[in-house]
């Protein structure tokens, strides 16, 4: 009809608003309304759990540093990033991150798969001097990590976590700070800390375990990326049936 001709409609500023409102509405309620049809937009992966308390205060050091600037957690499903970091990333691994630490930038590698590439002493030795380890590496030195890391609130964190979703249990919380020194401190007991958190290490991830430092925080946060899903057994069949 001619009454729907372009020039009519785009000179006409009432009529082309109300027409985007009618299309954009109509995209709208196309994209976000078959989402109440399922109960979960993220794919159910075997092995996903919530961060320890010690790898939940190296992801606050992670971020208080601003390494997320620098360095992504999100591969991409392309066949270059598959050669070089592994698997693409799954939704369910940033499941349990407020915020999530995708990053847009890589001025440093993504280490979404970082967990075990490297033993913690590289690690550790890598964060203190990183051209000692890569010499043409810019990344800035983090030796000030090696201070006592300042936990006495980590069950309000888990609280905090808990609030916005994190599934962390009141024995978890209760636990918090006992969890926390048995994963740094090999010589303490571990068994109960390992049944609450599947796969998880305990190691002196600093090198030194007279004490739990920044240092150990941060390290076991990296250690633990990318090691909690077993990508062997994961496949686009399984994830569509999920």
């Amino acid at each position: 009809m001619k009454w729907f001709n372009h020039a009519r409609i785009e000179t006409n500023l009432i009529l082309m608003g109300v027409l985007t409102l009618i299309t954009v509405s109509i995209g709208g309620l196309v994209q976000i309304v078959p989402l109440f049809t399922v109960s979960t937009t993220i794919e159910r992966v075997v092995g996903v759990r919530p961060y320890t308390p010690l790898e939940l205060m190296g992801r606050n050091i992670y971020v208080r540093e601003g390494c997320y600037l620098c360095h992504s957690q999100m591969i991409r499903p392309f066949r270059d990033e598959l050669e070089r970091y592994g698997h693409y990333s799954l939704a369910a691994e940033s499941m349990y991150d407020h915020p999530f630490q995708w990053g847009s930038k890589r001025t440093g590698p993504d280490l979404a798969r970082v967990g075990g590439r490297y033993s913690d002493d590289w690690q550790a030795a890598h964060l203190r001097s990183p051209r000692g380890v890569v010499p043409e590496s810019i990344m800035p030195p983090y030796a000030f990590l090696d201070r006592p890391l300042d936990y006495h609130d980590i069950a309000d964190h888990l609280r905090t976590q808990r609030a916005v979703g994190v599934p962390y249990s009141d024995e978890m919380i209760a636990n918090a700070r006992a969890d926390l020194e048995a994963q740094a401190i090999p010589d303490r007991d571990a068994g109960a800390f390992q049944g609450r958190y599947a796969r998880a290490r305990q190691a002196a991830f600093d090198g030194n375990p007279a004490g739990v430092t920044e240092m150990d925080a941060l390290v076991a946060y990296l250690q633990m990326l990318g090691t909690l899903v077993q990508f062997r057994d994961v496949t686009p069949e399984q994830l569509r049936q999920q």
